[in-house]
C-alpha cells in the first residue's frame, strides 16, 4: 500500500546517512562495494558500516515491528535454491562490474550530477522495470491483499509517527551538531560515524519500505497494471536525491574553485576527500552489461544489496544462498 508519511521520513534518513558519509567521512555510500568488501577487503570504514546497517533492525524489531517486511519463503527445493543462487550472482557480478547499485548510483551518483551514475541509472532502472513488468508471464508483481488497489494510501498511528519523526530528528541532531562538535580528524572518528550511517540507511530502508521486495516490485507496476502500482518509492528519489544534490550544490564537496586550487573545505572527520574519478570514458561493456544484470536481478526479486542484507539478518537461509551467489558473482 502507499505510505507516503512513512516513505517520505525514510528518505530522509537515507539522506542524512548518504550525505552524513560525505561530508564528514569524504565518501560515497556504496553499499555493494562496501558489503564485498567486507569480505575480500575488510577494512573499519566497510565492517561498520555493514555493521551498522545489520543492528538497524533491533530498534524497528522493538518499537515498530510492523515495519518488518514479510518476505515470500526462503528457498525449501533445490530449484529455488539455484534461482536464489542465480539471484545472487546476477547482484553481485551486475553491482561489481556496473560499478554500483541503487545507492552508490541512484542515490549518490545522481545527485552529485555523476554522467556515469545517470547512465548506470538508465539503464538498470530501465531493465529493471521492464523485467519486473514482464517476467513469469507478467506474475512477477503480486496484487494487493483484498483486491484493494496498491495506490491506496495508509498513514501510521500516532506512537509510530513519533518514533519515526524522533528517529530522523536524532540523526539530523547526530550528523549536524554532535558530530562535527566532539569528534576529530581520525579512524576511530570515521569508523564510529560510519557505524552511525550504516544505522541510519538501515533504518531509512526500514522506514521508507525499500526493505520490502514486494513493495519494491509494485513500484514498477504502473507500466501494465495501475491497480498494483504503490507509489511511495517515488517519494524516495525526491526525499533522497534532492536534498542530497542541494547538499552537494552548497557545500562543494571534493570540487576545485576557480584557478585549480583544492576547495580549502575538508571533510570533518578525514584529511581528504575518497570521491570516485572515473568519468563516462571509462563506460566500457562490462560497465552497460553489468548495468543490465543487476537491473535483471533487481526487477526479477525486488531486492538491491542495502535491503538484502536486512533480509539476511532476518531471513538467514535465504541470506545464506542470496549471499553466496553475490560473492561468487564478484570474483568473476
Amino acid at each position: 500500500m502507499f505510505t507516503p508519511v512513512h516513505t517520505s521520513l525514510g528518505a530522509l534518513l537515507l539522506y542524512q546517512a548518504s550525505s552524513g558519509l560525505l561530508l564528514h567521512n569524504g565518501s560515497v555510500l556504496g553499499i555493494s562495494s562496501l558489503l564485498s568488501g567486507c569480505v575480500f577487503n575488510p577494512s573499519p570504514d566497510n565492517v561498520s558500516i555493514i555493521a551498522g546497517l545489520v543492528s538497524s533492525v533491533v530498534p524497528v524489531a522493538l518499537f515498530m515491528p510492523s515495519l518488518i517486511p514479510s518476505y515470500p519463503p526462503a528457498p525449501s527445493s533445490l530449484i529455488s535454491l539455484i534461482s536464489t543462487l542465480s539471484t545472487g550472482f546476477m547482484l553481485g557480478w551486475g553491482t561489481k562490474n556496473g560499478r554500483g547499485c541503487t545507492s552508490g548510483h541512484m542515490l549518490c551518483g545522481v545527485s552529485r550530477l555523476s554522467p556515469r551514475s545517470f547512465i548506470a541509472t538508465a539503464v538498470f532502472f530501465t531493465t529493471a522495470l521492464l523485467t519486473a513488468n514482464f517476467a513469469r508471464g507478467g506474475q512477477n508483481i503480486p496484487p494487493c491483499a483484498g483486491g484493494v488497489p496498491c495506490y491506496t494510501p495508509v498513514y501510521p498511528a500516532t506512537a509510530d509517527l513519533g518514533f519515526m519523526v524522533g528517529t530522523m530528528l536524532v540523526a539530523f541532531v547526530t550528523n549536524v551538531f554532535i558530530v562535527p562538535r566532539t569528534l576529530d580528524r581520525s579512524e576511530r572518528s570515521r569508523t564510529i560515524f560510519s557505524y552511525l550511517t550504516g544505522l541510519e540507511f538501515g533504518l531509512g530502508l526500514l522506514f521508507s519500505g525499500m526493505a520490502d521486495p514486494i513493495k519494491v516490485l509494485r513500484f514498477f507496476a504502473f507500466l501494465t497494471d495501475s491497480s498494483r502500482f504503490d507509489p511511495s518509492l517515488a517519494l524516495v528519489l525526491f526525499f533522497g536525491i534532492v536534498p542530497s544534490l542541494m547538499t552537494y550544490l552548497s557545500m562543494k564537496p571534493g570540487q576545485k574553485i576557480k584557478g585549480g586550487a583544492e576547495q580549502p573545505i575538508k571533510p570533518t572527520l578525514a584529511d581528504q576527500w575518497r570521491l570516485p574519478t572515473a568519468t563516462v570514458a571509462d563506460i566500457d561493456w562490462r560497465f552497460v552489461t553489468g548495468a543490465v544484470a543487476f537491473g535483471l536481478a533487481w526487477g526479477l526479486r525486488g531486492v538491491c544489496p542495502g535491503p538484502a542484507v536486512l533480509r539476511t539478518v532476518l531471513q538467514p537461509a535465504w541470506g545464506l544462498a542470496q549471499m553466496t551467489g553475490f560473492m561468487l558473482g564478484n570474483l568473476v
